[in-house]
């Protein structure tokens, strides 16, 4: 007579094995084809909301500490610490929301790491007045959101397409 495997544990005891584990976030929330489109543009659309939260949180904080010091972070005069900043204050936010959707560190670090790679190919143009420091943070968001998008579609299965 043959036994039945043991059933996962619910997550009410110890040691627990979540029933979706294993499981793409697109695919815990609701299979991978039906409205793959609509749910990858939300996606997209969450994280970029979690960004400016964390921009705009982080960044008032941070003004705020500065502030106190008595010194200023100016983007016409320290351009790539503020680009630096408001990226790794948009990283913060973004990972945050990631984080519980339920990606793993790998996706959600490459995400991040779309904020930081506009900003450091940004900096040599503006090293040879290619482009103003006034100029410097519209330009990485110009970069940092289709930069973005190709990150989520070399991971489409996991974004929800």
């Amino acid at each position: 007579m043959q036994t039945q495997p043991k059933q996962r544990q619910t997550q009410h005891t110890q040691g627990a094995v979540p029933a979706d584990s294993g499981r793409t976030p697109a695919e815990r929330h609701g299979g991978e084809r039906h409205g793959g489109k609509r749910r990858f543009a939300r996606h997209y659309l969450e994280m970029v909301v979690a960004m400016v939260v964390g921009m705009l949180v982080l960044g008032a904080a941070t003004r705020g500490v500065l502030a106190l010091a008595g010194t200023e972070l100016s983007a016409s005069r320290h351009p790539e610490l503020a680009s630096l900043e408001m990226a790794f204050d948009m990283s913060v936010g973004m990972a945050v929301w990631m984080r519980r959707r339920g990606h793993g560190w790998a996706s959600t670090l490459e995400m991040c790491g779309a904020m930081f790679v506009p900003a450091l190919a940004l900096f040599p143009l503006l090293w040879l007045d290619v482009i103003a420091a006034d100029s410097m943070i519209t330009l990485e968001h110009l970069v940092m959101l289709p930069l973005m998008f190709l990150v989520m579609v070399r991971r489409r299965n996991e974004y929800g397409c």
